[in-house]
């Protein structure tokens, strides 16, 4: 039987409202930054343009592996939002892709070959990259699948974004990813190099989404969508997280915990907070083209993409059997007004409902 003054000392210092926890919390962001500062010797320069970097700045931040198909209309997406410069880490690509990204002039590039698991997924390149050359700099850090979207962003783009949210003193965007997909096939997918994603994957699910609070890290957790609904039913609780927080006004000592789902210190998790009245946007996710087949079959053998990838070998077989993924909770996505109808994006005080 565990003494009673045991299990007291136990949940104190496990109580995420306490300040051991805290504390715990502070030492870990602590791990994470030396290991980034290791890690940095991983990455050789392949085409370094952070002397063209200017104050204020809107940075965006990547680690891809053979995206040459989604590349050009990722990097004009974002351009056309108000990203300055874009820093990328090319983990060892064998396609296109290192020459796509050494010949934009808005792009520095960095080569490792090291295990993109064994780097935190990417992340312990990004956060030396972060906090090299992002502190003081408002940071979008994406993955090359990854479109952003939020209210207002045809009209006004980032620069004005942020300018609002740095007049209100709040220091990131949280959004959810929202997974889109074909009528059809997941084979029947294809998107032209350099065309728009979603004129392959036009659907998406506009409902099923368990929004559950976080306490250890202040935030919102979020579950759902297709492949909650398609590849985890009968195991929920491995399906992929949806929150996410890619935009953030970078400070020294900033880190990533798990890809941009969670972030140090925790206030920079509250972007889904509605008492802040913020807005919030969505990551269009274009990983269901025809692409996912033969990427899912390089996955399951490389073994880099889950912390356990021997449980995902269902997940795997389920995708490389072509599944057709559009049922009856399907929507066609038309943009960020009808997010903004569903719920699924909030335009808080920055864009009300109704008023655009």
């Amino acid at each position: 039987m565990v003494p009673v003054r045991r299990v007291q000392a136990l949940r104190l210092f496990s109580d995420p409202d306490g300040p051991w926890w805290a504390l715990r919390l502070h030492w870990r962001r602590a791990r994470l930054l030396v290991r980034a500062l290791r890690k940095r010797g991983e990455l050789q320069p392949v085409a370094d343009r952070t002397a063209a970097i200017r104050p204020g700045a809107i940075l965006a931040f990547a680690c891809l592996r053979n995206e040459a198909e989604r590349l050009p209309h990722f990097l004009d997406h974002h351009r056309r939002l108000g990203v300055s410069q874009f820093l990328i880490v090319d983990n060892a690509s064998t396609d296109a892709t290192p020459r796509l990204l050494a010949d934009a002039p808005d792009v520095s590039v960095w080569r490792s070959e090291a295990s993109y698991r064994a780097a935190r997924f990417g992340m312990d390149w990004l956060t030396w990259l972060l906090t090299r050359h992002g502190a003081g700099h408002w940071c979008l850090t994406l993955d090359a699948d990854e479109l952003l979207v939020f209210p207002r962003h045809d009209s006004l783009g980032l620069p004005a974004l942020t300018a609002w949210l740095d007049a209100r003193r709040i220091p990131m965007l949280a959004a959810l990813m929202l997974e889109l997909y074909a009528e059809g096939p997941l084979s029947s997918a294809r998107c032209a190099p350099g065309a728009d994603p979603l004129e392959a994957l036009p659907l998406f699910d506009a409902e099923g989404y368990l929004w559950d609070r976080q306490r250890r890290y202040a935030g919102i957790s979020i579950r759902g969508g297709v492949r909650r609904r398609a590849f985890f039913a009968d195991a929920p609780d491995r399906a992929p997280h949806l929150h996410k927080t890619p935009l953030i006004r970078w400070r020294r000592g900033h880190v990533y915990v798990s890809s941009t789902h969670i972030a140090l210190p925790r206030r920079l998790n509250a972007g889904f907070d509605a008492r802040r009245d913020a807005p919030t946007g969505a990551l269009l996710h274009s990983k269901f083209l025809d692409l996912a087949l033969a990427k899912s079959a390089e996955d399951k053998v490389r073994c880099q993409h889950f912390t356990h990838p021997g449980r995902y070998g269902v997940y795997y077989d389920a995708i490389l059997a072509d599944p057709v993924l559009a049922d009856a909770r399907s929507v066609r996505f038309r943009d960020w007004r009808q997010l903004q109808a569903l719920g699924l994006i909030s335009g808080g005080a920055w864009a009300p409902m109704g008023a655009f």
